[in-house]
């Protein structure tokens, strides 16, 4: 009997499979976590993950795996002992999920040639490295320097494939959901999710609306229900809010005139009256007028005074889809794509040009504009696009987001996210192009959203209840797709592929039972209840916020006659006193007026409009952190989301430097105050001996509010050696294109005193 012939071939030199065995007893042990439905598509061993692109010395060993749900790169090296990131629960330190990803390259060093990998793409040679492009702007690059040549091209053909999937039911979530359906227990109230004592409102239900609208005074507003089922137009929530005075009649036979049948949606009501409206564009020209005065009739009646209604058509003021995402585009091939050393000299301006914070300057300035009509005016406000899905979202997001302090709160911005972009129906799923189907309607609408919000937490620390890691984080997680929230086109486009996804699977779907697709708020889906606490502003000043005054616990209270502060009244004597000689001396804050007018040398000659005057009038006074918040608009006031854009590129890491050493020690006395808060409230009152007594408990190190905790006179006061400027995140497997130590721009950077380091810092006096 013939012996059988080997079924496995060696592709690799003696001194390499001698190498190969050097290095295979702990393969064993290099075993994927996954999650409930995740299944191995392909793995190859003994890849090296770059880290330097001058040397290998830093280099990491070890197997590289593709599955349903993400690129995951297990490596031969223990973690580190003190870790400088935030430990994901669905995620481990080099897993990239697949809808993360921008694009596939391969190399074959020999041949000289590169290829981009898409769906169905054959590749004729094998490949030597493997480098993807992340959409959270990471590049990872892969060696196979000591890997079967023909296993590293399945795996590089497995990742392709398998981040071009054919259809929406194909990615990961819908897997994962159907698997955890049998024995899971969701915790929901009313349609909302709850999140310790606070719940973030779904907006799919009446009830939320009801709250809503008594939470804002909209007395004549109601809930509308004509399009249940999705029976009127498939964009627009099942329920949503229209003038009392409109009937369910009336609204059915208007909606045929407007585009995707999307009747004017109410978004929020000022204390004046005064209301926020956004609406699709009217499409038939011969009903155009009739409708356009009964619709404006119907939100001019809303208004107690009745005032006029004013229409900002952002299709002609802002710039559209495309310069966006072009603007975007631009902004990460400087921050990323290209070496550091070839753009030093002119890296600033190139930052200018490529007009990312000209579109967010624009979007906040705009907003702006609204206010004053909205405060200013005492009129109604009509955002008018043509679809009323897109540039509408970031308007009228920025705007409330300005007026009301609820939206600064956390619960209250989710809610905002939840109310202004899924339910009135964003294309997230086309906009974050997770099929990779149709470049041309991708865009970063929801980023720029994220900046303009980064811009105004930049220059009003205290005014916002939650963090830029919190942002940032919240950003990551549009490219994790388990979550509904960033991966359906409406509410509509959600029931559908649920339904069909739980029909296809046999899945039985009841009142008490259903296929839940969980939404992005519940957090500790992604994080420990430690992690989280990364999202709370220590200087947040807002309702609830306690302090203490002559040993008594105060909070801070925004009271109601103070709500959205007169800024109508006149101009300060003092104010006038500055114009001399045909001069104009801005003020500390007032970069908004003078953004607002052509030529400031002429103001002496030149009367100032109302909406003038009502910014000046509002730059001559203390920002009320919980009341109207405008930016400062002015080009140097725009600043550049370092974290968000820079934090995994090593040559702009600052060690133990950047705004995290004043939150770190921020943190610290905010955990030290509430302590003592906490010992306060507790006070048992005199002992025997007449020595107050106060009680020695206070709240466990888990559930205390702070990620970092208040230190004791015992411990050692030093920084953490994690932290650096792109903390929690950490640019380590990121691939670093030069040294990192004394590059000019990593000069530029640490020269800043914005990022100072804590040792500096703490010999300052604040």
């Amino acid at each position: 009997m013939s012996s059988m012939k080997p079924t496995f071939t060696s592709y690799l030199p003696p001194v390499q499979t001698e190498l190969k065995k050097t290095i295979q007893l702990p393969i064993k042990k290099l075993e994927p976590r996954l999650l409930p439905g995740e299944i191995v598509v392909n793995e190859v061993n003994f890849v090296r993950k770059c880290i330097n692109a001058e040397s290998s010395q830093e280099d990491l060993w070890g197997k590289l795996i593709c599955t349903n749900f993400k690129v995951s790169f297990i490596s031969h090296d223990a973690p580190p002992k003190q870790r400088s990131q935030l430990s994901h629960l669905l995620l481990g330190d080099h897993d990239i999920p697949l809808t993360c990803l921008e694009q596939v390259v391969t190399v074959n060093d020999t041949k000289g040639k590169k290829k981009v990998l898409r769906l169905n793409k054959k590749l004729k040679f094998n490949p030597t490295e493997l480098i993807l492009y992340c959409k959270d702007f990471r590049i990872v690059r892969f060696c196979f320097d000591e890997a079967g040549p023909e296993s590293a091209k399945k795996v590089c053909l497995a990742i392709a494939h398998y981040s071009h999937p054919a259809d929406l039911q194909l990615l990961f979530g819908f897997e994962y959901q159907a698997q955890r359906y049998y024995g899971s227990s969701d915790e929901q109230v009313n349609g909302s999710v709850s999140r310790g004592r606070s719940q973030t409102p779904f907006f799919a239900c009446p009830s939320d609306w009801d709250r809503e609208i008594k939470r804002t005074g909209a007395s004549e507003w109601r809930v509308c229900s004509i399009n249940e089922h999705y029976s009127i137009s498939p964009s627009l929530p099942e329920y949503f809010v229209v003038p009392v005075s409109l009937a369910d009649q009336d609204l059915k036979q208007y909606s045929s005139f407007f585009t995707d049948k999307r009747i004017p949606l109410w978004c929020w009501n000022h204390t004046n009256g005064s209301a926020l409206i956004r609406m699709a564009s009217i499409r038939d020209p011969l009903q155009h007028r009739k409708v356009d005065q009964r619709v404006c009739s119907a939100i001019t009646k809303s208004h107690p005074q009745r005032c006029e209604v004013t229409r900002s058509d952002v299709d002609k003021i802002l710039p559209n889809i495309q310069e966006i995402r072009s603007a975007f585009v631009k902004v990460r091939q400087i921050c990323v794509t290209d070496p550091f050393e070839e753009s030093e000299e002119r890296w600033l301006s190139s930052i200018e040009s490529c007009r990312w914070l000209e579109c967010v300057r624009a979007f906040l300035k705009h907003s702006a504009e609204i206010v004053y009509i909205l405060d200013g005016t005492h009129s109604s406000v009509i955002l008018q696009e043509e679809e009323d899905r897109d540039l509408n979202c970031v308007v009228s997001s920025l705007v409330q987001l300005m007026l009301d302090p609820h939206y600064r709160s956390l619960i209250g911005f989710q809610s905002l996210v939840q109310k202004e972009w899924v339910m009135a129906g964003h294309r997230f799923l086309n906009r974050c192009n997770h099929l990779k189907k149709n470049d041309k309607e991708e865009s970063p609408l929801f980023v720029l959203f994220l900046d303009c919000v980064w811009q105004m937490m930049n220059q009003y620390p205290a005014a916002f209840e939650f963090t830029e890691t919190y942002l940032t984080v919240l950003s990551d997680s549009m490219w994790i797709p388990v979550f509904s929230t960033f991966l359906f086109n409406s509410p509509k486009d959600q029931a559908e592929h649920l339904m069909d996804f739980a029909k296809n699977k046999g899945i039985h779907v009841s009142e008490e039972k259903v296929l839940h697709f969980p939404p992005v708020w519940e957090w500790s889906q992604q994080f420990s209840i430690k992690d989280q606490t990364l999202f709370n502003n220590p200087m947040y000043v807002g309702k609830g916020a306690a302090c203490v005054q002559n040993g008594a616990v105060k909070t801070f209270r925004r009271f109601k006659h103070k709500t959205y502060s007169s800024t109508l009244r006149g101009m300060p004597a003092a104010l006038h006193n500055r114009l001399k000689g045909g001069e104009f001396t801005i003020s500390r804050r007032s970069s908004l007026a003078s953004e607002l007018r052509h030529d400031l040398s002429q103001m002496k000659a030149v009367v100032e409009s109302p909406s003038e005057c009502y910014f000046r009038d509002w730059f001559s006074r203390p920002a009320d952190q919980q009341g109207l918040l405008i930016p400062q608009l002015l080009p140097s006031h725009m600043a550049l989301w370092k974290l968000y854009f820079l934090r995994w590129v090593p040559e702009a890491c600052i060690p133990r430097g950047g705004p995290i050493t004043a939150y770190h020690k921020l943190s610290q006395l905010v955990d030290e105050i509430e302590i003592l808060q906490s010992q306060l409230r507790q006070y048992k009152g005199p002992s025997p001996a007449g020595t107050p007594l106060p009680s020695t408990s206070e709240p466990h190190s888990d559930q205390r509010r702070m990620y970092f905790k208040a230190s004791s006179i015992h411990d050692d006061p030093t920084t953490p050696e994690c932290l650096s400027s792109s903390f929690p995140f950490t640019p380590v497997g990121n691939l670093c294109r030069r040294s990192v130590h004394g590059t000019p721009i990593s000069k530029f950077l640490n020269g800043a005193k914005i990022w100072l380091s804590t040792e500096t810092l703490s010999n300052e006096t604040l």
